[in-house]
């Protein structure tokens, strides 16, 4: 499994499949970060941007390998993913994706697309 975070004003947590499926996805504190089963994973992403720099110095006081991967728009493809795994009802299709707007933070599909940022990154061939 793999677990990525994305730090900033909130962050997002993913459960990620090796086959790149959501498992399970969060908004936690990074005190949280503390009860996580850490056997369960079998790698640690963390986005590079905004709030990182927390979020590594707590991974490495808990004694977690990671990687960094960069999250440059990955809020633009978070929205892509929540609307594809929570597809438009109602009057709202009739607006543009551009428009459209998530009813919650959605730092956990932020996350997800770190994850699948690292999984394409690591499929590639030498």
């Amino acid at each position: 499994m793999i677990l990525a975070l994305d730090p900033g004003k909130n962050l997002g947590m993913a459960l990620v499949s090796p086959a790149g499926g959501l498992v399970e996805g969060a908004i936690i504190t990074l005190a949280d970060l503390d009860a996580l089963a850490w056997s369960r994973m079998t790698e640690v992403v963390v986005g590079d941007g905004t709030g990182s720099d927390l979020v590594q110095e707590r991974l490495q006081l808990l004694g977690i390998d990671f990687v960094l991967i960069d999250e440059t728009d990955t809020s633009i493809e978070a929205r892509r993913l929540y609307f594809r795994a929570n597809p438009v009802r109602g009057l709202q299709r009739l607006f543009p994706a551009g428009l459209r707007t998530p009813p919650r933070a959605i730092d956990d599909f932020a996350a997800y697309a770190i994850a699948l940022r690292y999984l394409k990154r690591s499929r590639r061939p030498p």
